[in-house]
């Protein structure tokens, strides 16, 4: 009678349950996300304009890339994920560090209220601010009334920064307040006690234990930004192409499959290497509260 139970729980316990378990995950994986980039990486090694995978490789789309405007295209989405980042490091920090440690139960209804947002797609809150900037608009309608007249602020580049700043702001927000959130309160009662001032205490204490959750915000909020391309269509009307805008263009307009898959391989390996070198630099296990088993 024992002898099925006791078979059974060591199957439970054994290495080879939890392979057969994480096995469907593991399938789905391989085939809705590997397999698929595989693809794409081979397709950029056929020949230009081909639709077939069974040509021989070759680099020439990459070289075709480096010799073209492409490049532009590419540091144009770098500079502006870059910007993006920045900006909303220093404007999510002090919120962060209020819903972790000042606003207590008005917390809830904070981060009930920034996440509304991801409930709206994100195209309809662009063609919010679209609305809001446009000659005649909210804005400069409400300030044609007051004798200021203005043009339409949109279609130039900080208008772009200001729609991928507010269209990311929740995924810097929230690891900045669970790293900031892991900061013992203790350690910083301790650092104000031995004299230390705010500027010493945020710079010694608050930073660098709060690393974690910055630099997790930081590639979330860089990795979505330099693919974005609703922000620069819809409020910068194109008055600057980047690398997304390009690889949508090759295979729409352009039909040709080999170089859009040739630049989506370069801008995932160059997002691939920056998570890397940052997860590297993270211990994942502590900052999703898990302590390590004690061998």
């Amino acid at each position: 009678m024992n002898e099925p139970r006791r078979n059974w729980n060591w199957l439970a316990g054994s290495q080879f349950f939890g392979t057969i378990s994480a096995l469907p995950f593991i399938l789905l994986m391989l085939f809705g996300f590997v397999v698929p980039l595989l693809c794409v990486a081979w397709f950029g090694l056929m020949p230009a304009k081909s639709f077939s995978l069974l040509h021989a490789p070759s680099l020439q789309n990459y070289a075709f890339i480096f010799s073209q405007t492409y490049v532009k295209s590419m540091a144009w989405s770098t500079g502006l994920a870059l910007a993006t980042v920045v900006i909303l490091l220093v404007l999510c920090y002090p919120l962060a560090f209020g819903l972790a440690k000042v606003f207590k139960g008005g917390a809830t209804f904070v981060t009930y209220a920034i996440a509304s947002s991801l409930f709206v797609s994100e195209n309809i809150r662009l063609f919010g601010w679209v609305i809001g900037l446009m000659k005649k608009g909210v804005v400069t309608g409400t300030l044609g009334t007051f004798g200021i007249e203005m043009n339409s602020l949109l279609y130039n580049v900080p208008v772009i920064v200001l729609g991928m700043v507010y269209v990311y702001l929740p995924f810097m927000l929230f690891p900045l307040a669970l790293g900031i959130k892991m900061v013992p309160d203790q350690v910083r009662e301790a650092a104000f006690d031995l004299g230390a001032s705010r500027w010493h205490v945020f710079r010694h204490v608050d930073l660098p234990l709060s690393m974690p959750g910055i630099l997790i915000g930081s590639v979330l909020v860089f990795v979505l930004s330099i693919g974005a391309i609703a922000e620069a269509k819809i409020l910068g009307g194109q008055s600057i192409v980047t690398i997304a805008a390009d690889i949508e263009t090759e295979f729409t307009y352009g039909q040709n499959w080999p170089l859009g898959s040739a630049l989506s391989t370069l801008l995932v390996g160059v997002t691939m290497v920056l998570v890397f070198a940052v997860l590297n630099r993270i211990d994942m296990e502590k900052f999703l509260g898990r302590a390590p088993r004690e061998s």
